[in-house]
């Protein structure tokens, strides 16, 4: 039996940096909710993904920029060290595929370049339905 720890995002990019050599991307995602008195309230959460794949770097270094609204998804995994003498554990977002929905001026993305990650999936243009 396969076990599946798996990610998905949809959120606009705050930063992107190299770290060795990987590529990590912060990305905000909010979600609206209504207090006591019934108004609505958005609070964002950031999440750090780390790309590892040269290609789908490549990719987001060439079609991503701040702002942009994305989606990702990969697998989640741990990691720890020792820093002053506790260990500290870590999960890893390691994307495996990211997508521009929408570019950072609001427009729908029209890019040419197919996004990186996983392999394309089959089309079949002689669907009946």
């Amino acid at each position: 039996m396969s076990h599946i720890a798996e990610f998905k995002i949809i959120g606009r990019v705050g930063a992107i940096k190299d770290v060795g050599s990987t590529l990590r991307v912060s990305i905000a995602s909010t979600y609206s909710r209504k207090d006591a008195r019934g108004d609505w309230l958005d609070k964002s959460n950031w999440n750090e993904i780390t790309i590892f794949n040269d290609a789908t770097q490549g990719y987001v270094r060439r079609n991503i920029s701040v702002g942009d609204l994305v989606y990702t998804d990969g697998a989640l995994g741990q990691n720890s060290y020792e820093k002053d003498g506790q260990r500290v554990y870590q999960v890893t977002l390691a994307c495996e595929r990211i997508d521009r929905l929408v570019k950072a001026d609001g427009k729908p993305d029209a890019s040419s370049e197919k996004p990186a990650g996983r392999a394309a999936e089959l089309v079949d243009d002689n669907v009946p339905f």
